[in-house]
C-alpha cells in the first residue's frame, strides 16, 4: 500500500470519507492538478507548484485544506489564524461538503499558481 493510501486508510469515519471526496474534488478540478505525499501529509500540486495540502486539527477534530500562499488569496472562508503564508479551510466531516466554496478558493489558489 502506497504512503497516501495508507493515510486515508488510517482515518477514522467520517473524517476518512470527507477527505477521499475532497481529494476527488480537487483532482477533478484541473487535470494538472496532481497528489504526492509531503512533508507526512497528502500534499496537491498545480503544475509542479505546491497548491495546498490536507490535515487534521488535533484540538477541533476537523479536517482542512491548507492553502500555500493563502495569504494572498482573499476569500471570507479562508482563515489565516497565526500563520504567515497559509490560510485554511476547516470542513465539518459531519456536514456536507461545500463543494462550490472549494471550486470557488481552488480557482483562485490555481489563478495564483499560473502567475
Amino acid at each position: 500500500m502506497k504512503v497516501l493510501d495508507h493515510f486515508y486508510e488510517q482515518q477514522e469515519e467520517p473524517i476518512k470519507g470527507c477527505l477521499l471526496a475532497l481529494k476527488h474534488i480537487l483532482l477533478n478540478h484541473d487535470p494538472a492538478i496532481t497528489e504526492e505525499w509531503k512533508y507526512r501529509l497528502p500534499f496537491f500540486y498545480y503544475k509542479g507548484k505546491m497548491l495546498c495540502y490536507f490535515w487534521i486539527d488535533q484540538k477541533l477534530k476537523q479536517p482542512y485544506i491548507g492553502f500555500v500562499d493563502g495569504n494572498k488569496i482573499e476569500h471570507a472562508k479562508l482563515i489565516q489564524g497565526n500563520r504567515k503564508r497559509m490560510k485554511v479551510f476547516y470542513l465539518d466531516a459531519n456536514k456536507d461538503i461545500p463543494v462550490k466554496t472549494i471550486q470557488q478558493i481552488l480557482k483562485l489558489a490555481v489563478k495564483l499558481r499560473k502567475v
